[in-house]
């Protein structure tokens, strides 16, 4: 049985456009996902983004979907948030998983050959069931 609770926080990303990181959990925090929304910049969207990782840390989730499908662009900066996040589960002894890249997204993750470190699934069901092997 799974609980899913929602929560929605917005913020404007500099640039007058709303970002909402949208956040559940599965079966008490045992799986969390974000979701951001928008561009990731290297504004407040990736700060919340991350410390919506960090806080996730501290509760005792080990295991985070970061569903990508809302993001319509990412840069450098917004990269580096995802590495950020990455080393964060990693040092914390955790899992990350990536679903659902739009192509242009996914495009950026093969150039930089980040296909290699993320562990990528093209949708969510996927990245969820994986935690399970």
């Amino acid at each position: 049985m799974f609980k899913i609770l929602d929560f929605l926080c917005i913020q404007n990303n500099g640039k007058g456009l709303p970002m909402a990181t949208k956040l559940s959990t599965l079966n008490n925090l045992e799986i969390a996902i974000l979701e951001p929304k928008g561009s990731l910049i290297g504004g407040d969207e990736t700060d919340e983004l991350k410390s919506k990782a960090k806080d996730l840390i501290e509760q005792g989730n080990k295991k985070l979907v970061l569903d990508l499908g809302g993001v319509t662009y990412i840069n450098s900066s917004g990269i580096g948030a995802l590495v950020g996040i990455h080393s964060m589960y990693k040092k914390a002894s955790g899992q990350i998983k990536l679903c659902n890249m739009a192509k242009g997204v996914q495009n950026v993750f093969v150039i930089t050959k980040l296909t290699s470190v993320f562990d990528v699934e093209e949708a969510r069901d996927a990245a969820i069931k994986s935690f399970k092997k």
